[in-house]
């Protein structure tokens, strides 16, 4: 299994008067991975894996794309309290289409890191700004993906 472990750290407004991640919350943890997945850093170095957008969502001189959601599931499988330590989201890809690609995750955390807190799936879709209509996935994306893609139904 190849997939990408992001580290996100709660803030104290993530939670909510149960004084744990409450679902929308829950959903943002998930952005805030897939932009720190995907996104080039600053110190190029710094990137993971899966960057491949620049700040002017350029894919390798291709483009502009928008990475636009079309779909979205979450399971929550045991309550996120507050932890200083960041969660680790770990991020993999179902299947990779023409256009468009099933992002996987799954959040873990708490003492010693050993709580699956939830599952979720992502259907991403790159879009044209100019039309808005889907365009086909650049080479250089997915060649820096196509590591991470897990096909197995045991995900």
């Amino acid at each position: 299994m190849t997939r990408l472990h992001v580290p996100v750290h709660l803030r104290w407004g993530d939670l909510d008067a149960f004084q744990h991640v409450n679902n929308a919350s829950f959903v943002k943890l998930l952005e805030e991975a897939r932009f720190r997945a995907f996104w080039l850093h600053e110190d190029p170095a710094k990137a993971t894996p899966l960057a491949v957008f620049d700040a002017d969502l350029r894919v390798a001189g291709e483009g502009p794309f928008y990475p636009l959601i079309a779909a979205q599931q979450a399971e929550y499988l045991a309550p996120i309290p507050y932890q200083q330590d960041p969660l680790d989201v770990r991020i993999w890809f179902g299947r990779l289409g023409g256009a468009s690609a099933e992002l996987k995750y799954e959040v873990w955390g708490g003492v010693g890191g050993g709580t699956l807190f939830g599952r979720a799936s992502v259907t991403v879709v790159l879009v044209s700004p100019d039309t808005g209509r889907p365009v086909r996935m650049p080479d250089a994306m997915r060649r820096a993906w196509e590591p991470y893609v897990e096909t197995s139904e045991a995900n």
